[in-house]
């Protein structure tokens, strides 16, 4: 008789012979024996692919964002959920948007199979667990104006599938980022993204072509979404938070960018603004008292260009 976990195994090694970022390729059998000069080379000429595959769904990229951007306009939050490489790749671009547009951490949430500990060591069976997904967002209390990204290479991890479904019970916006076609990630989620860049140059190593389109389509959803909510004024980070001395020293320079004025006129305006970046630059062009200039932020839900254009 066969014993249960064998007939388990067996089916998803077959389910995984189907995908195409497992597949092996015989071409590379002999690899290993190749000089490194010439490994780097193909290995370059393997990344060089992904850019064209995440521009085939940039469509599919952009409505995302918009109805992303939507909600998060409403104070909604973007939460972002998968397992290994994937979760890995959430974690850190949601741990990019408090230092880059002055983000709360809790506005952008990455949550990992397994916790926090999963980011540097495997944790067992949690990527298998779609409960342990419902449990990690029920305690983030997710509410209909938050969006969830499921993100898995494979399209079939059960953490990201089951953060996805969950989702949706509970009136979120979801969208279901995976690097396989037909992927039962992707028809869970009301947005989603295929990213198809075939067989890694190392069978199954999904943090390869895989890991590179997952953080190219997070790069984009994170950072236009920010800027469809004002964080940005032209290709200027106005809303980054000056915590270190290099951080410092980049918001003189973005209010210079943006002013045009000189030192002087330039502490000053950071100084009344108590170091906000786009505080200080709508006092500058607008003529303003830091007061009224917070004043016309307000006014404007935070998009600079639009508090300048009612000083105006």
């Amino acid at each position: 008789m066969s014993n249960p976990s064998d007939v388990t195994y067996g089916s998803l090694r077959a389910e995984l012979a189907t995908l195409a970022t497992e597949a092996h390729r015989p071409e590379l059998a002999e690899m290993d024996r190749l000089p490194t000069a010439e490994l780097v080379a193909l290995m370059n000429r393997e990344d060089s692919g992904v850019p064209g595959a995440v521009a085939s769904r940039l469509p599919l990229i952009a409505a995302a964002i918009d109805a992303t951007a939507e909600r998060m306009a409403r104070g909604g939050r973007l939460v972002y959920a998968g397992a290994g490489t994937a979760g890995r790749m959430g974690v850190l671009d949601a741990s990019e948007c408090p230092p880059t547009f002055n983000t709360d951490p809790s506005e952008v949430v990455g949550l990992i199979a397994g916790g926090p500990s999963a980011m540097v060591k495997a944790v067992e069976g949690a990527e298998d667990s779609a409960e342990l997904a419902a449990a990690d967002l029920d305690a983030l209390k997710l509410t209909a104006d938050d969006t969830v990204v499921g993100i898995s290479a494979s399209g079939r991890t059960p953490y990201a599938i089951g953060a996805v479904e969950h989702a949706r019970t509970l009136g979120a916006l979801t969208i279901g980022l995976s690097c396989n076609a037909d992927s039962p990630l992707a028809a869970a989620a009301e947005h989603g993204i295929e990213v198809v860049v075939g067989p890694e140059l190392l069978t199954g190593s999904t943090r390869l072509k895989a890991g590179t389109a997952q953080k190219l389509v997070l790069n984009m959803l994170s950072t236009i979404t920010m800027i469809r909510l004002g964080k940005t004024y032209g290709n200027l980070m106005v809303d980054v938070r000056a915590s270190n001395d290099k951080l410092r020293a980049r918001s003189r320079r973005i209010v210079a960018l943006a002013t045009d004025a000189d030192d002087p006129t330039i502490e000053a305006a950071l100084a009344a603004a108590g170091g906000e970046v786009k505080t200080a630059i709508l006092i500058i062009l607008a003529d303003v008292d830091a007061a009224t200039a917070d004043s016309l932020l307000t006014a404007s839900s935070g998009h600079l260009r639009k508090a300048l254009a009612t000083a105006s």
